[in-house]
């Protein structure tokens, strides 16, 4: 999110959310600090859910492409007997059961729910349908039938059980619902369940125990948070690094293909930097990288 007025300040600003406000509440709350110029942030979080919030600034918003398809981690609590118009606790329960699973059941599930699964999202999520937030239509009463998609779940381990509850972890990839997972292992272990307490303990590279305290952005003063932020090239610790030479580096900042040093495989997805500044996201094709995303630092 862009706007006229604002600081040029690039970076990343790794935020542990908590729970009671909107993700675009944070950016806002976030640049508004800053005085920033841009932000926006990699990977949405429930009102009610808590941790990783990456906060994009200026040229680091061109590299959330890339974030948000890095792997997340999330640590939930499951709670069994109810299943919520929302699948979590903010929602009214549509149906209950009185059945309960034992610590044998839940574990002999999990493995249906890793790998390459299928999952339909829940209603009230940001999916659109034709143009329109699928929350939005089922806040005017819309029933709306939402198609199952494709879900990396790297692993999904218990990590406690009692009588009417469960304390898990997620490691996925982009577009995974917590929430679609609860629902469905309730359904799975034939007790419903609904998540009570979600948080994202790490996006990608950033970690939840590195975070920003939200309620130190209102105490402290730009210079505090500015020593808070992440370098733009935080966000491509999984993409190949190559340096660009004098000319090359000349190039690729007018956006042209221009040569670099080291080695990737062709065709692949890499970034480009010059005497530690980055420069662009790009393809290497054998010598040169051909630029998709310049960064003007300035």
């Amino acid at each position: 999110m862009a706007r006229k007025k604002g600081r040029e300040i690039h970076g990343w600003l790794i935020v542990d959310k908590p729970a009671g406000i909107g993700s675009t509440d944070v950016v806002s709350k976030v640049r508004w600090a800053l005085d920033a110029k841009k932000a926006g942030h990699a990977g949405t979080l429930d009102p009610d859910a808590t941790g990783v919030l990456a906060v994009a600034l200026g040229e680091a918003t061109k590299t959330v492409p890339i974030l948000a398809e890095a792997l997340k981690a999330y640590d939930f609590t499951v709670t069994w007997g109810a299943e919520t118009t929302t699948d979590d606790a903010s929602g009214a329960a549509v149906k209950t059961s009185d059945a309960r699973p034992d610590e044998a059941a839940i574990r002999t599930a999990l493995p249906e729910f890793t790998g390459e699964i299928m999952q339909v999202p829940p209603a009230v999520s940001a999916v659109r349908v034709d143009g329109a937030r699928a929350y939005d239509l089922a806040r005017e009463g819309e029933v709306v039938e939402l198609a199952a998609r494709p879900l990396w779940v790297d692993s999904l381990e218990l990590l406690g059980a009692a009588q009417d509850s469960a304390e898990l972890r997620m490691v996925c990839g982009k577009g995974g619902y917590v929430r679609a997972i609860a629902r469905d292992l309730g359904r799975k272990l034939g007790c419903l369940g609904h998540v009570a307490q979600l948080r994202r303990i790490w996006s990608g590279p950033f970690d939840a125990a590195d975070g920003f305290a939200f309620d130190r952005i209102d105490r402290a003063n730009q210079a505090e948070i500015e020593a808070a932020l992440l370098p733009l090239q935080a966000a491509l610790a999984d993409l190949p690094e190559m340096q660009a030479t004098e000319i090359g580096a000349t190039r690729i900042l007018n956006g042209n293909p221009g040569q670099v040093l080291g080695h990737a495989e062709f065709g692949e997805e890499v970034w480009v930097s010059r005497n530690g500044r980055a420069l662009c996201i790009g393809r290497y094709m054998g010598g040169e990288v051909q630029p998709s995303r310049v960064f003007n630092l300035g």
